[in-house]
């Protein structure tokens, strides 16, 4: 599993259990199983009913990766938590990168597909402004089984 650290997060899943990110501005420490894919990728996800899981894009806006999340998937297999976003060179630098992750709860047994859309530096209504923004925009799809 991979955790936020830091004395603020250890206290307050001490003080109140799992965080599950409702609401603007919360963040989610326990990303439970990252699956990482990215754009032109179809992943495979396999699950067990009540397992949290992430799946992860590496993101750096500073240089036009505008990822959004597609379609819910059926909530019957997988509920959407939260969208959280690591940089790569920590809480204190900008430009560099990192990682955005979606984060999920498992389930009932089933199986759905969640579609992950990066619009490379493209103009308002996310449509690519020219050839190197189509080259570099794309879905990221993931096809989720829980057992």
């Amino acid at each position: 599993m991979r955790y936020r650290t830091g004395i603020a997060a250890l206290a307050l899943a001490a003080l109140a259990g799992p965080v599950a990110g409702c609401g603007a501005g919360s963040a989610v420490y326990d990303y439970g199983e990252v699956v990482e894919g990215g754009v032109g990728r179809s992943t495979e996800v396999e699950v067990a009913p009540g397992q949290r899981f992430s799946l992860a894009v590496e993101d750096n806006a500073s240089v036009g990766d505008s990822w959004k999340l597609g379609p819910l998937p059926d909530p019957k297999v997988a509920s959407f938590i939260s969208a959280e976003y690591e940089s790569e060179g920590g809480e204190d630098t900008t430009g560099g990168g990192g990682v955005r992750y979606f984060v999920f709860n498992a389930k009932q047994r089933g199986t759905t597909a969640v579609t992950l859309s990066n619009c490379w530096r493209c103009t308002a209504g996310r449509v690519p402004s020219d050839e190197q923004s189509r080259r570099l925009s794309g879905d990221a799809v993931f096809r989720i089984t829980v057992k």
